[in-house]
């Protein structure tokens, strides 16, 4: 599901390449969570992990995952889920295929046309091309369309609203333009997709479509497909729009796993539904609609790359969408896969990517899958030799993940108590190509990650994988980004919000978690369309295999330790250096708000709106707004000294545990992330349990920080803000109290591990 920023990379690598070394496999000081003598054995066990990886595996694989389209719930979905489980178990794990039965609706009937002030009738068809062996499988793709739009029949004025997020409609009020009864067009980008119909919704719109401009994904970025990478004329993004910051998984089944005998809402009280129809559409499609505009001309800033005149409307364009779905339920898949622990099995390291695609899906998810079953085959192959590790590992290839992460959620579900006493982390990828490891997740296992990183070598530049992500970021980051580059010398982990199957382990159950994977040189234009296939992947994206090497390197190295590791490698120094950071954004941004407020107020008394960006314009002037309160912020702040100072104790008080003392440990460690849950959730979201990472509620995939404290302030709900900052406050507070007791903990030596 994930959609990976694109970025320009030549320089990156020729810094990397110039300025970092190649990676020195010695020996070197002792793993994090391991003694020397087990570093150098765990060391041993890596080298031998890394000669027995094949390239051609992931070939052979890929082309067999990615032969047919495989969305949840078709026949060739349920081809893959057996041949999985046949590869597990052909290298001795213990594996099986769970099924959820989950709502998924395809489309009947699909209908866009003009009415006025021309006639004209949408294709919503992506064509077969020569060049593209599997584009013409079309009895078996699934059509354009977006799953969780409600039926509907609808037409009304057209309204450009750029990307559709509340900003703009900010914009559009000031240019006096309402959508009130219309039906508006957006273009891709600047927020998940769910949340633009969402938004179109709560100020009054009938229906939504979506088109890619070619500016964001087609010809202004590069040649198209087949000639290059990038997304065609007639190219359109399938997805889903269900609006998953409420909560992911079964629309129907919120909370409980999706099983056969399930209760389920009724299809009408289902909140995560949309409340227009909504449905995607290719530029060949949306320029006609946009040409037809008229109004006022939209600013600089919201203009597409197509060859017309930008109006925002309303009209005269008119439009008639209809659109009707068979809503049925699909048997979801999951393949899971267990190697049970040799010392402590009671402990789980769960690796995880989903198997589901749109249509082929061969970079979005077969790209990361085969990374994992070649990880997971050679796993196997060390334990046949002998080096079983010592906690359980838990292999999972989900499906359903593409209409919102039904499989993993629904499992997580299902399993919610055993993994809460059991998980010890969730380690993540979805798609994969060349360029740059991009790594997020929980903070605690920053260092660990830092490490790992380290000791895998680039396949382009011969330096490490973290040296050439650190080049990257000087160069692509601002200057104050840069310069913490310069001078952490760590990675640093991005904070999580959704997109991907890491969200029911990290924010509903409070399991660390990390999401990896490669990209950022591979262009865009086959994310979710019928060219996300064999050709194109291998003529653009990642062509030899290398960097789904990288990712099993990455992915192998990650949950090896975990496994293996004597005192589990978890930090809670870099979480509550980063929570002291979010604090002083969250107070920045009450701050900014006052000031904000005060300036926009002076600006409507005194009437300077009439002269705004376009000095051409009368605009709108808008409504005062109230005041911004005090908000007392000392017990976040009292909160998240405490946390400081506590991790600093930890840190301060590591031991060499003795043997009867680690089990101790390590259940604390795996707890530890636990504590920064709260049983109530977020508010108006409860299923969110995490207090410092969630999907924005207008964001979608986007993260938001302490979410509670943050979206009040946001929303300007200033009494919830009040009430979220003492919440948090106790969340971290509870959180503080673990890592003191466990600074207490008696050890032999003040040495490490």
């Amino acid at each position: 599901m994930r959609a990976r920023r694109i970025v320009s990379a030549g320089a990156a690598l020729c810094l990397a390449a110039a300025a970092f070394p190649p990676v020195s496999r010695g020996a070197g000081a002792p793993l994090l969570g391991f003694s020397p003598e087990s570093s150098e054995a765990q060391r041993s066990l890596e080298s031998r992990f890394d000669g027995s990886l094949s390239a051609d595996n992931l070939r052979a694989w890929h082309r067999r995952l990615a032969a047919r389209p495989h969305p949840v719930g078709s026949p060739y979905g349920r081809e893959n889920a057996e041949f999985l489980l046949g590869l597990f178990r052909s290298w001795g794990y213990d594996a099986r295929i769970e099924q959820f039965d989950v709502l998924f609706p395809t489309p009947r009937t699909r209908v866009l046309e003009m009415t006025a002030p021309t006639r004209f009738k949408a294709s919503l068809a992506e064509p077969k091309l020569a060049e593209d062996a599997t584009s013409g499988q079309s009895a078996e793709q699934l059509p354009v369309y977006h799953a969780y739009s409600i039926d509907g029949d609808v037409e009304g004025e057209l309204v450009y609203v750029n990307y559709g997020v509340p900003a703009d409609y900010e914009v559009l009020e000031r240019y006096g333009v309402d959508v009130k009864g219309k039906i508006v067009l957006a273009r891709y980008g600047g927020s998940w997709r769910g949340i633009k119909p969402k938004v179109a919704a709560e100020h009054g719109a009938v229906g939504c479509l979506i088109y890619s401009d070619p500016r964001d994904d087609g010809y202004f970025q590069g040649d198209v497909y087949p000639k290059g990478p990038w997304r065609m004329a007639q190219g359109a993004q399938r997805g889903s729009v269900a609006d998953m910051p409420l909560f992911p998984g079964d629309p129907l089944t919120p909370g409980v796993a999706a099983t056969k005998d399930a209760r389920r809402l009724d299809r009408k009280d289902a909140p995560t539904l949309t409340r227009i129809p909504v449905m995607p559409i290719s530029y060949a499609d949306a320029q006609p609609l946009l040409a037809a505009l008229g109004g006022k001309v939209v600013p600089e800033a919201w203009r597409g790359a197509l060859p017309l005149t930008y109006h925002f409307g309303p009209g005269p364009a008119r439009v008639h969408l209809k659109l009707e779905f068979d809503w049925k339920l699909a048997p979801a898949l999951d393949v899971i896969a267990v190697m049970k622990g040799s010392e402590r099995p009671d402990e789980w390291v769960i690796r995880g990517n989903h198997h589901d695609a749109w249509v082929n899906g061969a970079q979005d998810p077969v790209s990361g899958a085969v990374a994992v079953l070649e990880e997971a085959r050679v796993v196997a192959e060390l334990a046949k030799a002998g080096a079983r590790p010592r906690r359980t590992i838990v292999y999972a290839l989900w499906d359903a993940e593409e209409p919102g992460l039904l499989g993993s959620t629904e499992w997580a579900e299902a399993h919610a108590e055993e993994l809460r006493r059991k998980a010890v982390a969730y380690v993540n990828s979805d798609s994969n190509a060349r360029g740059f490891l991009s790594a997020g997740g929980s903070m605690t296992l920053e260092p660990f990650l830092d490490e790992v990183a380290q000791a895998v070598v680039d396949p382009q530049t011969r330096a490490s994988v973290k040296d050439r992500l650190r080049a990257r970021q000087q160069i692509t980051g601002s200057p104050e980004e840069a310069k913490e580059v310069r001078e952490q010398g760590t990675l640093r982990l991005a904070a999580l919000g959704s997109g991907s199957d890491y969200t029911p382990f990290l924010q509903h159950l409070g399991i660390a978690s990390l999401d990896i994977g490669f990209g950022g040189e591979d262009g865009g234009g086959s994310y979710h369309s019928i060219f996300d296939s064999v050709d194109h992947y291998t003529r653009f994206l990642d062509p030899t295999f290398e960097y789904g090497l990288a990712l099993a390197k990455v992915g192998g190295r990650v949950v090896l330790r975990l496994a293996n590791a004597e005192v589990l490698p978890f930090d809670p120094v870099p979480i509550a250096d980063r929570t002291a950071r979010f604090a002083q954004e969250v107070q920045k941004l009450a701050d900014d708000l006052r000031a904000q407020t005060e300036e926009h107020n002076r600006k409507v008394r005194e009437g300077l709106f009439a002269i705004a960006d376009d000095p051409r314009l009368a605009l709108a002037a808008p409504k005062p707004r109230d005041p911004v309160p005090f908000v007392n912020f000392a017990p976040l702040q009292n909160a998240v000294a405490r946390m400081q100072r506590s991790a600093a104790e930890y840190s301060k008080s590591q031991t060499t545990l003795p043997p009867a003392a680690r089990d101790a440990r390590n259940a604390a460690l795996i707890a530890l992330e636990r504590k920064l849950t709260r049983a109530e959730g977020l508010p108006g979201r409860p299923w969110f349990t995490h207090q410092v990472y969630a999907p924005g509620f207008y964001t979608g995939y986007g993260v938001k920080t302490l979410p509670a404290v943050r979206e009040a302030l946001e929303q300007r709900q200033w009494e919830q803000a009040a009430r979220q900052v003492e919440a948090v406050a106790q969340t971290l507070d509870a959180f503080s109290a673990e890592v003191e007791r466990l600074a207490g903990q008696p050890g032999e030596s003040p040495a490490a591990p």
